[in-house]
């Protein structure tokens, strides 16, 4: 099955993103813990799209699709005409770091890489296109 929705980069839109993966993996028989994990994975990449590429001007938008290619395969690109933010380029601060500084944020693309089995980005169409993949047991 594919899936899309479309959204403007104001974060008051995210609760809409989670609602759209959410009913979309349901759809698939996606098990619960692993569908809360992937909705958060993905709340934290749109914000951080959102906020980091858009500046959260809602008059700019997100594509975010789902594709089922097989049984327990899962893909998902958010696509945008953003400023190009590729998480595979961020250095993630030291955990020590983070707490010496007690710092709050910086753990969001741990968390997504963590969940995540892979996350690339690339153009497509002249697009910024962000892809994350993950293998579940249905």
């Amino acid at each position: 099955m594919n899936y899309q929705y479309n959204i403007g980069c104001s974060l008051s839109n995210l609760k809409g993103i989670r609602e759209f993966v959410r009913h979309s993996l349901k759809q698939e028989g996606v098990p619960e813990v692993e569908m809360s994990a992937i909705v958060l994975a993905l709340d934290e990449m749109c914000s951080n799209l959102m906020i980091h590429a858009h500046h959260c001007n809602p008059d700019h938008l997100l594509e975010l699709h789902i594709e089922t290619p097989s049984q327990g395969k899962l893909i998902f690109e958010i696509i945008d005409d953003g400023f190009v933010f590729d998480i595979n380029d961020f250095h993630e601060p030291e955990l020590d770091n983070l707490i010496h500084q007690k710092r709050k944020g910086g753990l969001g693309i741990r968390l997504v890489k963590a969940i995540m089995d892979n996350v690339e980005y690339f153009r497509r169409d002249n697009r910024n296109v962000c892809r994350l993949t993950k293998d579940v047991k249905i």
